[in-house]
């Protein structure tokens, strides 16, 4: 069996898993008048589920390619290190220490610093758009969850 394949057969059954407590687990947690709702807070987690049972059935089933013909495959292991590979881990650290900073830093600072950087490792060297497009982007969705949602975010370092 191909990789992609193996990779829907562990994304379905993580997504059955997932199911499971999304549609026999969380609801019978539910005060009353949440009951009468036609929105519980199951209800995200059950579509998602659904929809990546179907999507893995999909890979898994092979519905998605043409019929086979004589063309080499997507991956070849032969060629790694011709891949980017050093981008794509850049960015992974660059994932794990936003997760670190994120309370010590802030909000602002760490998610306009992220911003920035994924997209510097992404290639763009236009700062002089990146970083206003970075700030533009973090005020806004500090301000969404802030204000609008009324979730807490300490937008400043801890030290201010």
């Amino acid at each position: 069996m191909a990789l992609d394949r193996w990779i829907a057969f562990v994304i379905l059954c993580v997504a059955l898993a997932y199911a499971y407590a999304a549609f026999f687990t969380m609801d019978h947690l539910l005060p009353p008048f949440m009951q009468r709702n036609p929105i519980w807070p199951s209800t995200f987690p059950k579509v998602l589920s659904v929809l990546a049972i179907l999507t893995a059935l999909v890979i898994l089933l092979g519905l998605e390619k043409a019929p086979e013909s004589d063309k080499a495959p997507d991956i070849d292991y032969r060629c790694l290190p011709d891949y980017h590979l050093v981008p794509a881990l850049a960015l992974l650290a660059l994932m794990a220490a936003y997760a670190l900073l994120l309370r010590p830093a802030g909000f602002l600072l760490a998610t306009a610093g992220f911003l920035t950087l994924g997209g510097a490792i992404l290639g763009e060297r236009k700062f002089h758009i990146l970083l206003p497009v970075a700030g533009l982007a973090t005020g806004v969705v500090w301000y969404l969850v802030e204000q609008v949602l009324g979730i807490f975010l300490r937008p400043l370092p801890f030290f201010l």
